[in-house]
């Protein structure tokens, strides 16, 4: 079974990870197409794991392209085969700034807990 990759809404119904996936696509149409791909691969579990997919703890993994800047997409798993993409960044060092971690992690909170709702 595959599995099904959706985009953190907040309550107020903006999306993050589409608004930056709109900026790349006018910015940059090699890397966004390439981004793409690789949250299209997700919906097959063998991507999960490194060299697109990396486990960054507390339930929380990125889907990473290295491309002219290194573009990463935060997300983490739900029930019923879902995966959610909560963050996206592009920068230039090899590691994820805290504030960036810390932005998804928020949105991953907030996300189990309306979810419950």
């Amino acid at each position: 079974m595959d599995f099904i990759v959706e985009f953190y809404e907040t309550e107020a119904g903006k999306c993050p990870v589409r608004e930056f996936l709109d900026e790349l696509k006018a910015s940059d149409p090699d890397d966004f197409a390439a981004v793409v791909a690789g949250l299209a691969k997700l919906r097959n579990r063998q991507y999960h794991r490194e060299p697109l997919s990396k486990a960054l703890g507390d339930g929380l993994f990125e889907l990473s392209h290295v491309g002219k800047l290194n573009t990463r997409v935060l997300w983490f798993f739900m029930k019923n085969r879902r995966i959610v993409a909560l963050h996206a960044i592009r920068n230039k060092g090899q590691a994820i700034p805290a504030r960036d971690l810390a932005t998804a992690r928020e949105r991953m909170r907030d996300w189990r807990n309306r979810a419950k709702q």
